[in-house]
Parts: C-alpha cells; structure tokens; sequence
C-alpha cells in the first residue's frame, strides 16, 4: 500500500468486532507486544459489551478496508465538576505507514468526539525516550512532568 491512498477513520461499535480484532492486532505488532494483546484475547461478547459502553472509544484508521492503526481511549467523567477527560490508552500506527499523517488524524477525530461528549481535555503519556511520539503529542499540547505509579492489587501479609 502507498501513502496515496486514502485512509478512513472510524469510530468502532459492537458490530465491528472484526475490525476491533484488527486494532488488537495493529497494537500487538506495532508495540512490539504481539502476546500482550493476542494470548488472552477478550471474548466476543466481552468486546460487544466494551464497544457498547459509554465509556471506552475505539477508533480504526483504514487503509483498503485494513486496519493500519488506531486508537482505544477512555471517557473519564470526573466528581469535582459535571465534566469529563479522555485518556489515550493506546494509539499506533502500523510501522509501514508511519509518517503518513495518520496518528495526527486519529487525534484530530478524538477531539470531534471530546467535543461532543463536552470532554474538557485530552491527555496522554508517552514513555520517556519515544521521541516519535513525545514529537506528536507536544504538537497537540502542552506536556506535564510526572510520575506514574503501578500498585499492586495482591494482597500480601505486609499489607494487613
């Protein structure tokens, strides 16, 4: 495929399953994760329910009916005030279509959506050292310097 060709960006729903198989996929290849999002795959109607909520936005960028990246991002409502952010999860861009404008249209399609779910914000972390990526979102924003933390979830003799 050539950069020529035209590339469509749609917002996923619970009768796109087959298309959100190929965002797990296009994720899988281009982080370089193929078991992190192949080995335990949701199920159909897990993935139904995802798509089906209020919550979680899929978009698939496409090439020819192929998906060629994507993004899968969460509308956070928040408690302090009657607004809410969205939170980019994922978003790549298949390694043979890099450069090709496709993750700033990806973005550009999200902020429809925040706009129409009255979002006041978008954000996104980027791994220190993935210029490429660090280089897209300062296009878009304004960039934090922050930690972030994984806690365990298992509980342990020390935390009783």
């Amino acid at each position: 495929m050539s950069s020529s060709e035209p590339i469509s960006i749609r917002q996923l729903s619970a009768s796109d399953l087959p298309l959100m198989e190929g965002l797990l996929t296009a994720f899988g290849e281009a982080f370089n994760e193929v078991d992190t999002y192949s080995s335990f795959r949701p199920s159909a109607a897990y993935l139904k329910r995802l798509l089906s909520s209020d919550y979680f936005i899929a978009l698939a960028a496409l090439k020819n009916g192929s998906v060629v990246g994507g993004i899968a991002a969460y509308e956070l409502r928040k408690f302090e005030q009657e607004r809410s952010e969205i939170y980019i999860y994922d978003l790549a861009v298949a390694a043979a279509h890099r450069r090709e404008g496709i993750a700033t249209a990806l973005i550009q399609e999200l902020k429809k959506i925040a706009v129409a779910r009255a979002a006041y914000v978008i954000f996104v972390q980027a791994v220190v050292g993935d210029d490429p990526a660090i280089a897209l979102y300062t296009k878009f924003g304004v960039r934090e310097d922050v930690l972030h933390f994984d806690i365990a979830i298992a509980v342990s003799d020390e935390d009783t």
